[in-house]
């Protein structure tokens, strides 16, 4: 069976020190992820009678090392590990354990501690990824949850006897569950902002959720126009002209967005802006035009648009329809 790379290191570091008769069960981690007591800021992974344990400082410093955004490629977020900060213990027991012996008001009591490693220095490394679902049609991206791999640097662990450095150790890769946006606009729904007479912006409100399109003077009139499109009317998204979505804790109005200064509730709990446009490449707003009785039918189609938040993104997809307004 292929070992783990604790397994290796282990094998190692037995087979390199001479601590007298130690004894340390043979483990394998290939298949085990580690797990979080949901009432401390413990995370764990053990197989049969063998055990890891990262034992971070407070829910503070747990929230701000697994936060839910992806990290950049190579900077990894960073926590120093001490015999009292953020810690790391290896422990091997006398009989099969189960997440009762790490979790819990009342640990089990047996079995019980036949061997223990304490982790006096190192550093954890947790780089993050989000992961998503797409829509094989329209290409919409989703993001469902957040991967945080953790691999320690230099562990110096204190042993029974002496010490023993461990240069890199994957402890392996914990999942977070992301906020769930719902997206459940109907394209009957859009509308120009009414805040004032020369307000440009459109905004499409599902409930606790809006797509607000703002859009300058100069491009909404030439988006905008009181006449049938042959081909649509375009434009970029850029600093000025932008996508914005705002998830908030409870329903939102239009008047909201009139308000100055803004209400302090509802409260915003996820935004997301868009992506500035590549020309006939992605980042586009366009929009046809056609009569419906008496007035002009405005759609608007956000295409390979790409929302972002901090280091975290998702696509639109292909063809996103904002929806629909009127003027006369």
């Amino acid at each position: 069976m292929k070992k783990s790379v604790f397994l290796f290191v282990l094998l190692t570091l037995l087979g390199s020190c001479d601590d007298g008769n130690v004894e340390v069960q043979v483990i394998d981690f290939d298949s085990v992820q580690p797990q979080k007591c949901s009432d401390t800021n413990l995370l764990y992974k053990f197989n049969t009678t063998d055990a890891l344990l990262f034992n971070v400082n407070s829910a503070s410093v747990f929230a701000a090392a697994f936060l839910n955004d992806a990290t950049p490629t190579a900077v990894p977020r960073t926590l120093s590990v001490s015999g009292t900060e953020n810690r790391v213990v290896y422990r091997a027991y006398n009989g099969t354990l189960s997440s009762g012996n790490f979790c819990g008001t009342i640990l089990n009591a047996s079995p019980s501690v036949t061997e223990e490693w304490k982790a006096v220095s190192g550093t954890a490394q947790i780089a993050t990824t989000a992961l998503k679902t797409t829509n094989a049609t329209t290409g919409f991206e989703k993001i469902t949850s957040y991967n945080h791999s953790i691999v320690f640097k230099n562990l110096v662990f204190q042993k029974p006897v002496g010490t023993q450095t461990v240069e890199t150790l994957n402890f392996g890769n914990y999942i977070t569950t992301a906020t769930s946006l719902p997206f459940g606009f109907d394209v009957d729904d859009l509308a120009k902002s009414n805040c004032t007479a020369t307000d440009t912006r459109l905004f499409n409100i599902n409930a606790n959720e809006v797509l607000q399109l703002d859009l300058d003077a100069a491009t909404y009139a030439a988006l905008i126009q009181s006449s049938v499109t042959t081909t649509p009317r375009t434009a970029l998204l850029n600093g000025t002209n932008k996508l914005v979505y705002q998830l908030f804790n409870s329903v939102v109005t239009n008047a909201y967005y009139c308000s100055s200064p803004i209400p302090s509730t509802p409260s915003v709990i996820e935004q997301w802006v868009s992506v500035n446009g590549v020309s006939g490449v992605s980042g586009i707003v366009e929009v046809t035009t056609t009569t419906f009785g008496s007035q002009f039918q405005h759609t608007v189609h956000l295409k390979k648009v790409t929302l972002t938040k901090e280091n975290s993104s998702f696509s639109l997809g292909t063809d996103f329809v904002l929806g629909s307004f009127y003027t006369n």
